[in-house]
């Protein structure tokens, strides 16, 4: 089993998620890895825990996992918190692949960016390996973000980030008032494969219908999530 879908960052929005997994299938593609932060959200949480329960993916919580914002928890039965609340904060796939959502450390800090401006940029790569302290794996997927990137260290391993499957930008205060934008409504995951005995990492970005999912958080109260799903720009 050397090919991987890897799906991150879905945030409840089934209808992204949906469309993920059919271009998974598409592809054959059998094995799924997510990287957490499933069913936070105005949009559907308590249907997004179920087709994950039901998928059989190697799962790992995020940070919106471990500590649930109270919206989403009332919209969730009580076998999609135990769901939740099982997942482990990090994990591993094989010998070579090592899983987290932001740090190995830390489920809410960003491995790959620094904040700029008031804006998430990549960061050099002096400030990525001393995260990465301990990881003797060669390839590490990391979430959080929700901005796609595939990052090869100078010392050989690959970092992978597959953006975000339900939310392509988003305004956040901590730890100082940022954002992050991908520029597009797609929902986006990324492809793992090894070749010999190399890894090597494909972006995807996959068109749905992502009107509707608008609408649905603006419904809920939410218009800035309309405008996110709607311009992937915050």
């Amino acid at each position: 089993m050397n090919r991987y879908a890897v799906i991150s960052d879905i945030h409840g929005n089934i209808l992204a998620l949906q469309a993920v997994l059919t271009d998974i299938e598409r592809r054959s593609i059998s094995d799924i890895i997510n990287l957490g932060d499933s069913v936070h959200g105005p949009l559907e949480p308590e249907a997004t825990a179920r087709l994950l329960m039901d998928l059989h993916a190697k799962n790992i919580r995020g940070n919106q996992d471990r500590d649930i914002p109270e919206g989403t928890a009332k919209a969730l039965s009580p076998r999609s918190v135990e769901w939740l609340e099982s997942l482990p904060a990090t994990g591993s796939v094989g010998e070579d692949i090592f899983l987290c959502h932001g740090t190995p450390r830390a489920d809410d800090e960003y491995l790959l960016e620094k904040i700029e401006n008031g804006k998430g940029v990549l960061k050099d790569e002096a400030d990525i390996i001393p995260l990465l302290a301990g990881i003797k794996q060669k390839v590490i997927l990391c979430g959080h973000s929700h901005i796609p990137r595939v990052i090869c260290l100078k010392e050989g391993r690959l970092v992978v980030n597959p953006g975000s499957v339900g939310l392509p930008a988003y305004q956040d205060e901590t730890p100082v008032p940022h954002m992050m934008e991908t520029g597009s409504h797609h929902a986006r995951y990324a492809i793992l494969e090894k070749d010999g005995t190399e890894w090597k990492a494909e972006l995807i970005a996959v068109p749905y219908d992502f009107e509707t999912a608008a609408r649905k958080a603006r419904a809920n109260g939410r218009e800035d999530w309309e405008r996110w799903l709607m311009e992937g720009r915050a």
